[in-house]
């Protein structure tokens, strides 16, 4: 009895994941007053910590969530932040994190890394680094829109970041396991923008306007977020993703 009742809600849930698939946004946001930072602290998982663009502040009318996501119900959406490195070091790269919303279970338990130069609209540049690794989840203490925002670091074999040029960077969580709970029939992920970068960490090395998305679900190849296409109603919303690097560095002056 039990495994029919568990079969007939599973048919539902596939039901309706297919007839809302086609109404689907790659981002979310709300309109709202803009409102003081909070509380928030710097990601803990980001140790040691090269670099933190800062928090979402859910209550900014400016928050947004921007598609980053491998799920049986979205087949593939992600999201590239950039940074610049400083002239006169080398970073030794072992981790990439992103704050990411989701009302779905990171499962199983990795993600998609990939590390970029020479990305433009259109362009996706040339790849300098990708693979899979293992990820390690906390949650973060904010919500939005009904979504819990995680902080989810990816660990990946060292890479050597040459001082003076500019990467963009992507993990892409993976929820591709639907004989748990249906979860990732249902479930979205979103990456967190910041728009006043509380709790920054050298946030002044990520570039404004330079975030990427790329997804042959939607239809887009790395489109830039502040293009016109991608829905965003202000130009404040795409300016700065949430997220880290964890690493070391040495000076090469």
């Amino acid at each position: 009895m039990k495994k029919s009742l568990f079969a007939a809600i599973f048919v539902v849930a596939l039901t309706v994941s297919a007839a809302a698939a086609s109404k689907l946004k790659p981002s979310q946001w709300k309109p709202g007053p803009i409102l003081p930072p909070g509380t928030a602290t710097v990601p803990s998982l980001c140790n040691p910590c090269l670099f933190y663009s800062g928090d979402l502040n859910p209550e900014d009318g400016q928050a947004t969530g921007f598609s980053d996501e491998n799920t049986l119900l979205v087949t593939g959406g992600s999201t590239y932040a950039p940074v610049n490195v400083p002239k006169g070091i080398t970073a030794n790269l072992t981790g990439i994190l992103f704050n990411i919303q989701a009302d779905a279970n990171f499962d199983p338990q990795n993600a998609t890394y990939d590390i970029r130069q020479g990305v433009t609209d259109g362009n996706g540049g040339t790849d300098v680094a990708s693979g899979t690794g293992s990820i390690t989840v906390a949650t973060t203490g904010r919500t939005f829109l009904g979504l819990t925002e995680f902080s989810v670091l990816v660990t990946i074999p060292t890479f050597q970041l040459t001082g003076g040029e500019e990467y963009w960077f992507n993990i892409t969580p993976q929820c591709t396991n639907g004989a748990v709970d249906g979860s990732c029939y249902v479930g979205r992920m979103f990456f967190s923008n910041t728009t006043e970068m509380a709790n920054e960490l050298f946030g002044h090395a990520t570039p404004p306007g330079e975030l990427f998305f790329n997804s042959s679900y939607f239809g887009f190849t790395f489109t830039n977020w502040c293009d016109s296409s991608l829905g965003l109603p202000t130009k404040g919303q795409c300016r700065f993703g949430s997220f880290a690097l964890v690493g070391t560095v040495t000076v090469t002056k």
